[in-house]
């Protein structure tokens, strides 16, 4: 790798070459070489030890995401890449030497708060990466000027770009990846990984879409469908499954185009799927778009009756107007997403169907508006994502004529409290219900468990009840929730078929260094952060491990010359 030096490098892809070690090969070549210190003559007694570098490695990261399941994903193996390379991980950004931030794109409320954050940051005079779909949609962005960028594609060389911030300088990794000139998912998917919940695991199934929305900036930063085969995703489940996870989320920008442009599909793809699920453990199935679902009806409905499988659906309408969909460039009528709500409802009994609907986006008229309050009306949607439009710059619709601020905000409004008219779970008080408990709720008074419609259940906090499947009678129910108490004498089923990880370790190491890597990152200190860095390079990781035990030596020989 290029030696450090004084102006900021535009990419940093011009850091290497065609004959560098790719990063799969810096991570797990040489593992049994044992490097050793080059001899240095030492400096007389009571001079001071000159350095003029810093070493990447020994500090700490604190990791920040905003967003959707995708984005969570991607933070997750980004930390624990660092976490593998000998960085800490810590939760408290106060302490952390340099901020990960993860971005959104989706809304302006969320690039505001990343705006928000890399300022906090430099007022501290912390070290800052961004990554996500802000920077990647517009890297030219004033306020990501001279900052460090990890593109949505390139999370597998994160340790690259942080390792180049730590010691200063400004680098950018764009690129898409692609073979043989075909654009591909992404980065691998066994990287090492820190599950913010070791019980779930966040699998891509694809990045990117084939849709070209007016409104979504998301297009701009992933770009069109790019799927994982089916092999890739199959041996990732195995793998989880293996870690002691019990529950899998699969996510994208757009679950119900998977396969489109590798030959396959999405019910494909489930079927592999549910092979590999343990008894008791469940698969939840991500967003899906109206004209993808249309094609797989049949096959959907048997697929979401499967008892590991989570009979839910999310499926935007986003309007329930012809006109303003039309505008919207969303393929696809109003009718024909009744039909997939109507046809789930009446070939799987129970399933929760979740929506979301913009309000206010330019051209709806009231009457346009009043199709979509009846829609909510007529399917009292248990799970309702209601978003006041925002113009994102760059977009179609950022140049259409808005509606007023005023009558969006009306809107908005008027469409949540129609929302908290109705209560979706009174009926179900009094039912006996399977449920798989896998976190702890915000106030954290309760455990948060699912049952098979993915309706959220809250149980006692007691520890025998985490990541087990129990029964429980329901007592209460609120808008978002019921409670439930667990039956006495009743079975605690554990399908889990390892002993989960704990909070913070490392997911997908090579055996040898799970040992060394516990708690999401090696000991504390600078050998050890060394040491789990030794792994990882050739060259690189080797001449800083020599060095760090040549200055060891050197301080060690000072202090034996003043001892005597």
């Amino acid at each position: 790798m290029a030696s450090a030096c004084d102006s900021p490098v535009d990419d940093i892809e011009d850091m290497v070459t065609s004959h560098d070690p790719t990063p799969h090969e810096r991570q797990f070549a040489r593992r049994n070489i044992v490097p050793r210190p080059r001899k240095h003559k030492l400096q007389p007694a009571g001079e001071e030890l000159q350095t003029d570098s810093v070493i990447p490695g020994t500090q700490k990261i604190w990791v920040r995401t905003w967003g959707c399941s995708h984005n969570s994903s991607d933070g997750e193996y980004m930390a624990g890449q660092l976490a593998a390379s000998g960085y800490k991980i810590t939760e408290n950004p106060a302490d952390a030497d340099l901020w990960l931030l993860n971005s959104c794109t989706v809304k302006n409320p969320a690039e505001d708060h990343f705006r928000n954050s890399i300022k906090k940051a430099q007022e501290q005079n912390k070290k800052v990466v961004v990554a996500g779909c802000v920077p990647q949609a517009q890297p030219r962005t004033d306020y990501l000027k001279e900052l460090s960028i990890i593109g949505v594609q390139q999370i597998d060389r994160v340790v690259e770009v942080v390792d180049e911030a730590i010691k200063g300088h400004s680098v950018r990794l764009l690129g898409q990846k692609k073979e043989k000139g075909k654009r591909l998912g992404g980065a691998r998917l066994d990287l090492p990984k820190i599950r913010k919940n070791p019980l779930i695991e966040i699998i891509s199934i694809n990045t990117g879409c084939l849709n070209a929305c007016t409104y979504c900036k998301t297009k701009h930063a992933r770009g069109d469908l790019a799927s994982y085969s089916i092999e890739e995703l199959v041996e990732r489940a195995r793998q989880s499954f293996q870690e002691g996870v019990c529950e899998i989320w699969l996510t994208s920008e757009d679950t119900g185009a998977y396969g489109r442009d590798i030959g396959t599909d999405l019910p494909s793809l489930l079927w592999e799927l549910v092979k590999e699920i343990p008894e008791g453990a469940m698969l939840r199935l991500g967003m899906t778009n109206p004209p993808y679902i249309l094609e797989h009806l049949e096959e959907m409905g048997r697929i979401l009756q499967h008892p590991r499988v989570y009979s839910f659906l999310h499926v935007p309408v986003q309007s329930a107007s012809d006109s303003v969909l039309m505008d919207m460039k969303r393929e696809y009528c109003c009718a024909d997403f009744r039909r997939v709500v109507d046809f789930l409802k009446e070939r799987v009994p129970g399933i929760t169907i979740a929506t979301d609907i913009i309000c206010g986006f330019p051209g709806e008229t009231d009457e346009d508006f009043e199709q979509t309050m009846e829609l909510v009306r007529q399917y009292r949607f248990p799970s309702l994502f209601i978003n006041q439009f925002y113009p994102r710059p760059g977009t179609p619709a950022a140049k259409m004529e808005q509606v007023p601020a005023h009558v969006k905000k009306q809107r908005t409004k008027e469409l949540s409290a129609l929302f908290h008219t109705y209560k979706p779970y009174d009926h179900k008080i009094g039912e006996r219900q399977r449920v798989l408990v896998t976190e702890e709720s915000f106030d954290s008074q309760h455990y948060v468990a699912h049952n098979k419609f993915y309706e959220q259940v809250l149980v006692p906090k007691k520890p025998e009840f985490k990541g087990k499947m129990i029964e429980v009678d329901i007592y209460e129910a609120g808008k978002h929730y019921m409670k439930g108490q667990p039956v006495e004498d009743a079975r605690v089923f554990t399908p889990s078929i390892a002993q989960p990880l704990q909070k913070g370790q490392v997911s997908g190491l090579p055996q040898e260094l799970k040992a060394t890597h516990q708690n999401g990152a090696c000991a504390s200190g600078a050998s050890s952060a060394l040491v789990g860095r030794s792994w990882r390079f050739d060259g690189d990781g080797l001449k800083l491990l020599s060095l760090g035990l040549a200055l060891a030596a050197v301080i060690v020989a000072l202090v034996i010359d003043k001892l005597h």
